[in-house]
């Protein structure tokens, strides 16, 4: 098996009540986006603006070729609190996880997760999602 060609992650919290402020104080990191519900946001590309329907707080890592995202989520929860007390309020008040995307060239590479990253995700009470892309059939 060949190696993930590429990867990005980012750790997500989402909710109605969430104040991008008070959640970076209580993580102890400035996010790399966020915005409260009701605030206007302009899009990346277009510029289009629109009205934000929810709360969003997000921190991502580099992106990463050859991928390596075990790697990107420790360097993204590295940086923040270790206070379960934390965590638990935020994954209790929020929508919370770390998204990856995973980036194959092959239709066939290997990714793994190490048992020190897995303890981090689930002392953190994270779930983690992934979207996959295969070029191989282009």
């Amino acid at each position: 098996m060949a190696v993930l060609s590429g990867s990005a992650a980012s750790l997500r919290f989402f909710g109605d009540d969430l104040n991008p402020d008070e959640l970076t104080k209580l993580i102890g990191y400035t996010p790399t986006k966020s915005e409260q519900k009701g605030e206007e946001i302009a899009g990346k590309v277009t510029g289009q603006k629109r009205i934000a329907r929810s709360g969003g707080w997000r921190l991502s890592a580099e992106r990463r070729e050859p991928g390596d995202f075990d790697a990107q989520i420790s360097e993204i929860l590295d940086q923040l609190t270790d206070d379960t007390d934390v965590w638990q309020d935020l994954t209790t008040r929020f929508r919370a996880d770390i998204f990856c995307g995973l980036f194959m060239t092959e239709g066939n590479e290997c990714i793994s997760l190490s048992p020190e990253t897995l303890e981090k995700l689930a002392a953190r009470g994270l779930t983690i999602g992934f979207d996959i892309y295969d070029s191989s059939g282009d």
